[in-house]
Order: structure tokens, then C-alpha cells, then sequence
């Protein structure tokens, strides 16, 4: 299986950056992993919520094929505990999925075509985080979630 990760705008913190490109380095033990960034256009200071949603959604479709399996990050979606995102991913695995795409929308979240395109949403809390946090926060779950089906230590260090 192969796992992508794919933002809407650029990582333009050096730390939030670092942190994407450790854990990235640590996944690369388990999965072929990947980030990929899509920029917005060049106009988007110029749009409006929605018309920015409808624009990013146009190019976030453009990544997605239809047998992906495609997971919004997203506030409303559904909660789950490490040791549950483990297993979960392990299913996939066990299902023969080749490819899943975990998205990162914009400020303003995704056009309906995005979440009409999704298999599923997960919410990594019931708080909310910055676009650009919920980076390096879902790769570390990813890379945890890899070591707890390997029984590795770092989950429980």
C-alpha cells in the first residue's frame, strides 16, 4: 500500500516543516509515504471562502483517482484513538488497498465535490488546529500507528 499525504498550500514554517520531515524519514521503515502540496491560485487573496473552496476542490481533484481510498482530515469527522487508527489502517492493508489519500483542505475547509469524493473523514481532535498544525500531528499518528501494529516501544514511551 501507499500512503500520500496532500496539503492545500505550502508548509511555510521552518519547525512545522522539520517535524513533517522527521516523521517522514521514520515512515519510510514501514510504507512508501508521500507529501504533496498544491498551490493555491495565484488569485486567492482575491476570492471569496467560497469561491477558494471551489478552486482548491478543482485541484485537489485533480490527484484522486477512483480507486483511491480518499480520507478527509477534517473537524467533523470521525474521532479515533491511536491503538483505533492502528487497526484501521491495518484493515486497509488486509483489504488490499493500494493507495489512500489523506487530505488537508484550506482555512476554509473543502467544496462539496471534495467531500462527495471521500470514503471517509477523521477528525484528529475535537479541537481545532491551523491547516498548517495538522501536518506534522498526522504524520507522528501515522508513524505511531505503524509502530503499534509493529508492538514497537514508542507508542507507550
Amino acid at each position: 500500500m501507499r500512503i500520500t499525504l496532500l496539503l492545500t498550500g505550502k508548509t511555510d514554517t521552518p519547525w512545522i516543516k522539520a517535524g513533517m520531515e522527521e516523521y517522514t524519514a521514520r515512515l519510510s521503515h514501514y510504507i512508501r509515504f508521500s507529501v504533496h502540496e498544491i498551490i493555491p491560485p495565484k488569485n486567492f487573496r482575491q476570492l471569496s471562502p467560497l469561491q477558494l473552496k471551489e478552486a482548491e476542490g478543482k485541484l485537489i481533484l485533480k490527484y484522486l483517482a477512483e480507486a483511491d481510498q480518499v480520507v478527509l482530515l477534517d473537524e467533523c469527522g470521525q474521532l479515533r484513538k491511536s491503538e483505533d487508527f492502528a487497526a484501521w489502517i491495518q484493515k486497509m492493508m488486509n483489504a488490499g488497498t493500494r493507495h489512500m489519500i489523506f487530505v488537508v483542505g484550506g482555512a476554509y475547509g473543502f467544496s462539496p465535490e471534495i467531500y462527495a469524493a471521500a470514503s471517509q473523514k477523521l477528525s484528529l481532535s475535537t479541537m481545532t488546529f491551523s491547516h498548517q498544525m495538522v501536518r506534522p500531528f498526522f504524520i507522528e499518528q501515522l508513524y505511531r500507528a505503524f509502530t503499534i501494529l509493529r508492538n514497537e516501544p514508542y507508542h507507550n514511551s
